[in-house]
């Protein structure tokens, strides 16, 4: 029998009354704290799942019950139908998937259809249907909205890619079908890069998502990643929140994103906007989603693929346009039409979001897990911390590396980058390496100050992980407070 605990925080009743009364999360670290947070400002009651090596997690007491779903520290957060078995049997009436997991997976929310439970997302056939990359360009492609070259489906074998290569010319990217999270994914600079990476991309595929099919795409060389916040209700309601830029990445994987983009003009602005708008409008799209694009050196935007679920990094657009993105996703579930239309829908200043990673830059970004012995999350205005660690806490090395994103705000791009440095030299974390020196190294790079960068900036940079840390006075005392602390095994 699950293991249960309730929390004996009292639920307002002079809150709105929305028709969902009860929300299940089905995920885990700071994305379930922050939907618990949503669930407690609409009067909605919250229920947590966690596994054994998850049972001293901070989703755990933010919610009002939490219950175990077994020893295995993955399966419990894997399994579809355990999941809804659970929601039912607890009495939820509604499951928000957060990120990673399952949260694009068309099996949950198929079953959540079947058992009465309301899925916070789009409907299983548009999960099937984006996160099919092939079908998600070929949805693009009758929207009008511009993607790269690249194969008619997905590809038969090797020697089609070869020849789908030349037709299109070197280099390019072979993608799996499926992929997602900078996996199943490889640049091949020529014939051979192909012809030895085909296999490989094949392997990945099939062990990361369970299928083989591949295509591919021209590869547009150091290109601005551009993406595209959009919120669509079930009565036709359809809006962008602007965009992200996303271009500081490594290997694929998001680090530093920027809300909106500093390389962007207001003409650039409003016309990628609309074209996520009409990706979404062609697939019949509702709830939280984002459309993502690559911006070439010329100007052009293609598009990328759809994400159908809220993103990591939805805290910059709710700082610069003030909308509650995870409050707007329940509300939408629960049947309520959008309270604005893109006409009511402005920004304000700049934002931007560090992922604070459990790894060591100077060690080839190796995962550093363990035991955070002190913890002090920074603040004053436009600061915030999205998190699920705590001074005590030990990050367990089955899940990501992330352990908290720092989201800084300020009117303007110069006053954004001095507080976002102020900040990152608050934020201190004893214990365990994380990225944040590396974060205030880039910051302090003329290229990134002036706003001029693409998705190689990291892999450009090399020498910025050549950092030294410096702790301030009062960091010193802290961390020989953290070690005699930790000697006595307080």
């Amino acid at each position: 029998m699950p293991v249960t605990s309730t929390s004996s925080q009292p639920q307002s009743s002079s809150k709105p009354k929305l028709s969902i009364k009860k929300v299940l999360i089905a995920n885990r670290g700071e994305i379930a704290v922050r939907v618990a947070r949503a669930c407690r400002e609409l009067g909605v009651r919250s229920v947590a799942i966690y596994s054994e090596a998850d049972r001293y997690a901070l989703h755990v007491k933010k919610a009002d019950e939490s219950h175990c779903l077994g020893s295995d520290p993955l399966q419990g957060y894997l399994s579809p139908h355990q999941i809804v078995n659970l929601a039912v049997e607890t009495g939820c009436d509604a499951l928000h998937p957060g990120y990673g997991f399952l949260s694009e997976n068309a099996e949950l929310a198929e079953i959540c259809a079947q058992r009465g439970v309301k899925f916070i997302g789009p409907s299983a056939d548009v999960i099937r249907q984006m996160g099919d990359k092939t079908e998600a360009r070929n949805s693009a492609k009758r929207a009008s909205v511009p993607v790269t070259p690249g194969s008619e489906g997905n590809l038969r074998d090797l020697e089609h890619a070869v020849e789908v290569a030349a037709g299109i010319g070197y280099p390019v990217m072979l993608k799996a079908t499926s992929g997602g999270g900078g996996r199943g994914i490889r640049r091949c600079n020529d014939e051979k890069d192909l012809r030895s990476n085909y296999q490989r991309v094949i392997s990945e595929a099939t062990k990361a998502f369970g299928r083989a099919e591949v295509f591919l795409e021209k590869c547009i060389v150091d290109p601005r990643h551009i993406e595209v916040q959009v919120l669509a209700d079930a009565h036709g309601g359809v809006v962008h929140l602007y965009e992200r830029d996303c271009s500081i990445q490594r290997r694929n994987q998001k680090l530093i994103e920027l809300a909106p983009s500093p390389q962007l003009t207001n003409e650039q602005r409003h016309y990628v906007g609309e074209l996520a708008v009409k990706v979404a409008r062609e697939v019949g799209y509702e709830n939280a989603g984002t459309v993502e694009f690559l911006l070439d050196h010329d100007g052009s935007f293609y598009f990328m693929e759809m994400n159908t679920r809220v993103q990591v990094e939805h805290t910059i657009t709710e700082q610069i346009t003030g909308i509650d993105i995870v409050k707007t996703q329940i509300r939408i579930a629960a049947g309520e039409p959008l309270p604005f239309l893109q006409a009511d829908i402005s920004y304000r200043g700049f934002a931007a979001q560090f992922r604070i990673n459990a790894e060591d830059p100077k060690n080839g970004f190796l995962p550093s897990f363990g035991r955070i012995s002190r913890y002090y999350s920074p603040g004053g205005p436009g600061v915030r911390t999205d998190a699920a660690i705590y001074t005590g806490y030990t990050i367990p090395p089955y899940y990501d590396s992330m352990c908290a994103k720092l989201i800084v705000w300020n009117l303007t791009w110069e006053d954004l980058l001095e507080r976002a440095e102020r900040a990152l030299e608050d934020m201190q974390i004893y214990g365990i390496r994380t990225t944040i020196p590396y974060y205030r190294e880039i910051l302090r790079h003329p290229q990134f100050r002036a706003g001029d960068f693409n998705t190689g900036f990291v892999e450009a940079h090399p020498e910025l992980i050549n950092y030294s840390i410096k702790r301030r006075p009062e960091s010193l005392a802290a961390a020989l407070a953290a070690a005699v602390a930790a000697q006595a095994g307080m």
